[in-house]
């Protein structure tokens, strides 16, 4: 996933938004605070982490890395 020119980081929840690995903000939002959801390996359940460039957001056995423009 790219981050827009100009952005440095986006809101958890909405990677899984935008990435169509949830349909819904309120479906992310759930499957991060049950613990479903990795940031790096480690288990994030914190809805608005600010992830930035490098990082690598993992649910359901699908992965995305964070890049920049």
């Amino acid at each position: 996933m790219t981050l827009k020119s100009g952005e440095v980081h986006i809101e958890l929840y909405k990677v899984l938004k935008v990435q169509g690995m949830m349909s819904a903000g309120g479906e992310a939002k759930h499957v991060i605070s049950e613990g479903q959801v990795t940031v790096n390996g480690e288990v994030e359940t914190r809805k608005r982490k600010k992830v930035v460039a490098g990082e690598v957001v993992s649910f359901n056995g699908e992965s995305v890395k964070i890049i920049a423009e």
